[in-house]
């Protein structure tokens, strides 16, 4: 093996050292802020991943210090013109559709997906069932409020 070939193998295997091993959904509401909070603040400052918060109102939309790599997206329930949704509808169609995208056909190029899910019963709840049925996320990969009482086994 020449140098060259060497050099080139070294630079690639601390690029790869460098690419996250792990990606992170969160959900939130208005009632688990200070939990999120918390949750955002024990990541590493080089986690990757998203946070989805649903609250009610566009004036309920404030500030969440996160990693830099995380994007965070608040999702008002009373910004649809028609009909104001349901209380956690919003949060579960935002991450049943993140992670149709970026859990499917293997596309998370081999990251595991850790999960802390904060919002409203109903919606941890639905969450759950999808990502562990259509995405084979392991069930303690996920974590919820102990007071949810979810069985993900």
């Amino acid at each position: 093996m020449s140098a060259t070939q060497t050099s080139a193998g070294s630079r690639a295997a601390r690029r790869a050292s460098r690419r996250p091993q792990v990606q992170h959904l969160i959900t939130a509401d208005e009632h688990s802020l200070a939990d999120l909070e918390l949750a955002l603040a024990t990541l590493p400052m080089c986690a990757v991943g998203r946070v989805f918060i649903e609250v009610p109102e566009q004036s309920d939309v404030g500030v969440v210090v996160a990693p830099p790599r995380m994007t965070v997206t608040w999702l008002p329930r009373a910004r649809r013109q028609a009909a104001p949704r349901a209380i956690g509808e919003a949060l579960t169609r935002a991450a049943v559709a993140w992670s149709d995208e970026m859990l499917c056909d293997d596309s998370a190029g081999g990251l595991r997906t850790e999960v802390i899910l904060l919002g409203g019963w109903l919606s941890t709840a639905d969450i759950a069932e999808h990502l562990t049925a259509a995405h084979a996320v392991p069930a303690d990969a996920i974590h919820a409020p102990a007071h949810y009482g979810l069985s993900l086994d």
